[in-house]
């Protein structure tokens, strides 16, 4: 598969910032003494970084790490997974959506997280590998990441699950409550609410693989963090409780971009790193 790309440039980040936080152009100019000119150009992509250290400031962000994104310095490196994952990156009208795949080596028990655009790699993998799809669980419900949920439950006959505080419109689907525990031949997953991008939006921590993950949705991404207009502050409060307080080592897959980890997070992700 093509590297994919980072999700977030660094005036996606500003942007994300300033609707989050409510701060408007001209006080943000004020606050971190910059013309209007300059803030126009950093959110057009020009990289002066005097610009951006003062607007990170006052926006929360760390001044080396959008300095860093902006230079484009920084690409997550990801383990790689002997066995047991898969991801699946697939077109959703101008931007590019994440599912994922992981399964039990002995059972060839599987479970799927989201189905992206289009679920036909996944179900090919599925079949090549000769398992057997036992749960499909969503992260939310958000058209890009259950676009393909029909022809994925028709074709394996899988169990459908989404948050009991966003159920998704789908024929027996059932749904779980935060601190659920399920079970996938060795694998453990737990699901842990991880809500703002959506009322929903759940981080689902898998253990029994060959490092621990974190298949996080929208709650962030490399570099990033998933957007909220109305509940920025509910979603950085629980990437940070729940997310990033997770190993070190945990393997964050995301609902777009690239594969991270938490430890590369804490240090390169703007809205986190000091």
């Amino acid at each position: 598969m093509p590297r994919i790309p980072i999700e977030d440039n660094f005036s996606d980040v500003i942007a994300k910032a300033q609707r989050g936080m409510g701060i408007k152009d001209d006080d943000l100019c004020k606050r971190a003494e910059i013309s209007p000119e300059d803030l126009r150009a950093a959110k057009k992509g020009e990289v002066v970084d005097a610009v951006l250290r003062r607007v990170a400031r006052h926006l929360r962000l760390g001044p080396n790490a959008l300095e860093d994104l902006a230079h484009k310095r920084w690409y997550p490196e990801s383990p790689v997974f002997p066995h047991g994952f898969a991801i699946f990156n697939t077109p959703f009208e101008d931007i590019t959506v994440n599912s994922y795949l992981i399964w039990d080596a002995r059972s060839r028990v599987a479970a799927a997280f989201d189905t992206g655009a289009d679920a036909q790699g996944m179900l090919d993998l599925i079949r090549t590998e000769k398992l057997k799809l036992q749960m499909l669980f969503l992260t939310h419900t958000h058209d890009d990441h259950v676009a393909d949920l029909k022809k994925v439950a028709k074709e394996t006959g899988a169990e459908v699950w989404s948050s009991e505080l966003e159920p998704v419109d789908f024929p027996g689907a059932r749904v779980f409550k935060e601190n659920a525990h399920f079970h996938i031949g060795g694998l453990a997953i737990k699901t842990l609410l991880t809500w703002g991008h959506s009322p929903g939006q759940t981080t689902f921590y898998v253990t029994g693989l060959s490092y621990p993950l974190a298949v996080v949705g929208d709650s962030l991404f490399a570099g990033s963090i998933g957007g909220s207009a109305d509940h920025f502050a509910d979603q950085h409060k629980n990437d940070v409780e729940k997310i990033l307080r997770l190993p070190r080592n945990t393997v964050l897959a995301c609902g777009h971009g690239p594969l991270t980890t938490v430890a590369q997070e804490k240090r390169h992700n703007p809205f986190f790193a000091s």
